[in-house]
């Protein structure tokens, strides 16, 4: 049965910086390549994020930082300022710029940098779903999918369906695993005119147990391209 189609392909080099579009992501058994596997990362192992848990240490504005890869290396271009590759002499003044001293850039070890899965999708109908309550056209951003996937079914939490599912997608097969629970992430600035909306994860919780979008992992490695069809059932 098809269910719909991919309308964006987001990668996210640095954990928690903004990511990059593209027309086309490859994956592997950990998940797109090249996506959340580098780091802030202070001198005790932690890595910079918008929240503060165990593993992440709560450092504000990360949002408003761009990361995308060249050559399989990150190129991070803070706010306001120039690009630099990973390997450049500025990489260490711009990590200090962005988390504070004694921070560092960091390839993921043997745990993985993403939070629950190595897929997160959501689908046109929640962000619809969450803009009609709101009173606002709802941002993708704020989610931080790796794939949007359009669909022509009325504004609700379709990918809840989903769950438990094999997905098949251009030459990758996706097996849905859980729903996304959001966090207070989805309430921080952007660039691009995204404002605070302290409502935003109040909205979610109230419409769906605090849950938008759902995790998958990859049972087919390939690529996705914008465009494929969104196949299931």
């Amino acid at each position: 049965m098809t269910l719909g189609t991919v309308e964006r392909l987001v990668r996210y080099p640095v954990k928690s910086l903004a990511g990059e579009e593209l027309d086309e992501l490859e994956l592997d058994r950990r998940g797109p390549v090249g996506d959340r596997l580098w780091g802030l990362v202070d001198d005790e192992g932690k890595i910079a994020s918008g929240k503060p848990t165990r593993r992440f240490r709560k450092v504000e504005g990360l949002l408003h930082h761009a990361a995308w890869l060249d050559g399989g290396l990150p190129v991070i271009e803070p706010a306001g300022g120039d690009p630099v590759r990973a390997d450049g002499p500025a990489m260490e003044a711009v990590v200090a710029q962005l988390a504070g001293p004694g921070w560092r850039l960091a390839r993921e070890d043997a745990t993985p940098h993403h939070d629950a899965a190595p897929l997160h999708l959501v689908t046109t109908a929640t962000l619809a779903r969450l803009g009609e309550e709101l009173g606002w056209e709802f941002e993708w951003q704020r989610l931080r999918p790796n794939v949007v996937v359009q669909v022509d079914d009325p504004p609700n939490f379709v990918e809840d369906g989903w769950v438990g599912q094999e997905l098949a997608i251009g030459e990758v097969v996706l097996r849905v695993t859980d729903r996304c629970e959001r966090c207070v992430m989805v309430n921080h600035s952007r660039p691009g005119g995204l404002e605070h909306r302290r409502e935003v994860l109040k909205q979610i919780g109230r419409s769906n147990d605090v849950c938008a979008g759902v995790y998958a992992e990859i049972v087919t490695v390939g690529r996705l391209r914008v465009g494929d069809t969104v196949i299931g059932g």
